[in-house]
């Protein structure tokens, strides 16, 4: 998915001088945090709301009935809220608040390590040899079945699908000719660049997911490219035969994570550089 570049680097470095000595901001010594701090501490702040609800239900439930029964609800809805989180939880910091399509795929491909897949989420795509980047790959799939790049796309629910000639896609009055061609340079490009890498032909199929809309399709192929609704995406990968051996998905696994950098470089990440 081809999108303008985000440039992190002054920032990383700011944060780099401002921590270069060890001590935190305002000579305040190290390890000690303020409450203000801790509250704004994306770990603690979730704990610290449960708390304040599971004290709350405690109450209440203590009495309008006793304090075994609201102990209980407490309980309950810690559970619960734990995991409803965990199933918003990303990988990705970058997709926390703004891609809902490709949290969705995400948590699709999860369960598919146990059957010897890999992923790697969000890797740019370098065009030059200065490394120049122009493109994202949103989820690239290394398993038994092959290599695949896809990218989830959330579009118009009000507005059909429909293709013509398996050479074109269009959504409403829209021509995606432009978007499935991205899509298969960008797939394009990971090939050569992973094959270079591990010294044999390394094809990666190209694919869009797309949420919204109805798909009257299962899969279908247009300009190339895998074109099916995003709920599907697990299941198009499960049911193609075995082609890459167990070594043969590490060693490409590997080498793509190598040679097509994060795009959205963590802290650490923009620390270790």
């Amino acid at each position: 998915m081809a999108i303008t570049e985000r440039d992190n680097t002054e920032e990383s470095r700011g944060r780099s001088r401002e921590t270069s000595t060890g001590r935190p901001p305002f000579g305040r010594p190290p390890g000690r945090e303020s409450y203000g701090e801790l509250l704004k501490d994306p770990r603690v702040r979730p704990w610290l709301e449960r708390a304040a609800a599971a004290l709350a239900l405690i109450l209440i439930g203590t009495i309008v009935f006793s304090f075994r029964i609201g102990l209980t609800v407490a309980v309950l809805a810690v559970i619960a809220d734990v995991v409803r989180r965990s199933r918003k939880g990303t990988s990705v910091d970058a997709w926390k608040k703004s891609s809902a399509a490709e949290r969705r795929t995400e948590k699709q491909l999860r369960s598919l390590h146990k059957g010897g897949y890999r992923v790697l989420h969000a890797r740019a795509v370098p065009r030059d040899d200065e490394g120049v980047s122009d493109g994202r790959i949103d989820h690239l799939v290394i398993g038994p079945s092959g290599v695949y790049a896809i990218d989830s796309e959330k579009w118009d629910k009000r507005l059909p699908v429909r293709t013509l000639s398996h050479r074109k896609l269009f959504h409403g009055p829209f021509n995606k000719k432009d978007r499935l061609d991205e899509a298969r340079w960008e797939a394009d490009q990971a090939s050569k660049i992973i094959g270079k890498r591990v010294g044999f032909e390394v094809p990666v199929q190209a694919s869009v997911a797309i949420y919204g809309p109805s798909i009257p399709w299962k899969v279908m192929r247009v300009r190339d490219v895998d074109v099916y609704a995003g709920n599907r995406a697990r299941g198009y990968l499960r049911r193609r035969p075995r082609i890459l051996t167990e070594s043969d998905v590490e060693r490409i696994y590997q080498a793509a994570e190598e040679s097509l950098p994060p795009k959205y470089p963590s802290d650490l990440d923009a620390a270790a550089e």
